[in-house]
């Protein structure tokens, strides 16, 4: 299924409200004039509200990308799409892409 190509800028949250961002852009490929982002670059998740242990198993800290584009990459990693799937540590719940560029899709 075709997606719009994430960027630096897109809004991607955690199932708790946290933002988070990339901690390796691709510069090789810019859309919008800002940098993609690929499926081997962590995310760094700051905000999220899921409380520490002992209440819960939070907060979300980092999260690594489970699926992405199966036919554009770049450097060899493929790029991530706005329906990518993402699981955050150390709370398994999922990222969420709230908004990204809309003039770039791929498969």
């Amino acid at each position: 299924m075709p997606g719009f190509l994430l960027h630096v800028g897109a809004t991607v949250l955690c199932a708790h409200g946290g933002q988070a961002q990339p901690t390796a852009p691709n510069p090789r490929v810019l859309v919008g004039g800002q940098p993609t982002v690929t499926m081997a670059a962590p995310y760094a998740v700051a905000g999220c509200t899921l409380p520490p242990p002992a209440a819960a198993n939070g907060p979300c800290v980092t999260a690594q990308w489970v699926t992405a584009a199966t036919r554009v990459t770049s450097n060899g990693q493929p790029l991530l799409l706005m329906d990518s799937q993402a699981l955050c540590a150390p709370t398994g719940t999922p990222l969420t892409v709230a908004a990204t560029q809309t003039r770039v899709t791929a498969l």
